[in-house]
């Protein structure tokens, strides 16, 4: 073989039901089930080229080359790869995102998703969809739900995702308030690690998670936002006070972070269907019915503290793409 090349587009999801915690380390397996919402508008597209002519693996992210911890987990995933394919042929990796990278805006799950759909991809490896999944979560256990578009679930423990609706199934937009553009201090890794080992409040929140997970899943089957926006926010809250009862506390919210909710609060109370929910970071995502996206919109980009507001609608599966975008 000398040269095999694919190129991917997968897209961020945010989660409604949280994931934040380990069951099994090694295996990067979850310790709680997720749901997600996979986000049109919140693109990475990866290009994969294994070429004989390469000596060691290289990534460029967005632009410029990585080393050190980006591109050993970038690398681990490609030895996975090749060794399912039973070669040793050493890739370039391009990768562009975008949005935001490690700031908080799922930037991981599309891009591992992307990276291990690209490589199976190059070199034609007629592996499932579910053993795509698997490969990402490996790598990242968000970015297995990456892999599949719309609304996806992630078990406990589980290898892979699976999907729970099609895009189309409920057309609600997912408005983000970025509060910053800069990389977070504490990558999410990090962090669970820190919250599991040293929180008081970590096994609660492992054990309560189930029941909210069950909630959102049966809101969205349901289209019922009215029970969905409970569930979803007590989701974020519950996972964030973990981390904030970590020791020394785990902290992403800015000022701006409780601001937005307060609008989504204020908004909720006049009659707009809109909810909130966080990641391990300081942004803030509205879920919002479509009739009242415009008013919503304009609620958070009048937030002191919002730099601006994305807007997305459910999006599609990972796939391949002919070009790499220059």
């Amino acid at each position: 073989m000398n040269e095999k090349r694919a190129v991917v587009r997968a897209h961020a999801n945010i989660a409604l039901a949280k994931y934040w915690g380990k069951a099994d380390i090694a295996r990067n397996l979850p310790a709680v089930p997720s749901l997600s919402l996979t986000l049109e508008n919140m693109r990475t597209t990866t290009e994969v080229w294994f070429s004989s002519e390469l000596a060691a693996d290289e990534l460029v992210l967005g632009g410029k080359p990585q080393l050190g911890k980006p591109l050993a987990r970038a690398a681990k995933l490609l030895s996975e790869v090749r060794a399912l394919a039973g070669v040793d042929t050493f890739a370039r990796v391009r990768s562009h995102n975008d949005f935001p990278t490690a700031s908080g805006l799922a930037s991981s799950a599309s891009g591992f998703a992307a990276l291990a759909l690209a490589a199976v991809r190059a070199l034609d490896l007629p592996v499932p969809v579910e053993r795509v999944s698997a490969l990402s979560r490996a790598a990242s256990a968000s970015a297995a739900r990456s892999v599949f578009g719309g609304f996806v679930e992630l078990g406990a423990s589980a290898e892979s995702a699976a999907r729970v609706a099609p895009p189309e199934h409920w057309p609600l937009c997912m408005l983000v308030a970025v509060t910053s553009e800069v990389a977070k201090d504490t990558g999410s890794t990090d962090g669970m690690q820190h919250t599991a080992s040293t929180s008081p409040y970590y096994p609660a929140w492992v054990a309560d998670a189930p029941r909210l997970f069950t909630e959102v899943k049966a809101a969205v089957l349901a289209k019922d936002f009215a029970r969905l926006a409970p569930a979803a926010e007590q989701s974020a809250l519950a996972m964030h006070a973990s981390m904030l009862a970590a020791s020394p506390a785990l902290i992403y919210f800015r000022p701006a972070t409780l601001a937005v909710i307060e609008a989504v609060r204020a908004a909720r109370r006049s009659g707009v269907a809109a909810c909130f929910t966080i990641d391990a970071g300081p942004h803030v995502k509205v879920l919002v019915e479509p009739q009242h996206v415009a008013a919503m919109k304009r609620a958070l980009s009048d937030v002191e503290g919002v730099l601006r507001v994305l807007e997305s609608t459910p999006g599609p599966d990972a796939a391949q793409i002919a070009e790499f975008p220059e």
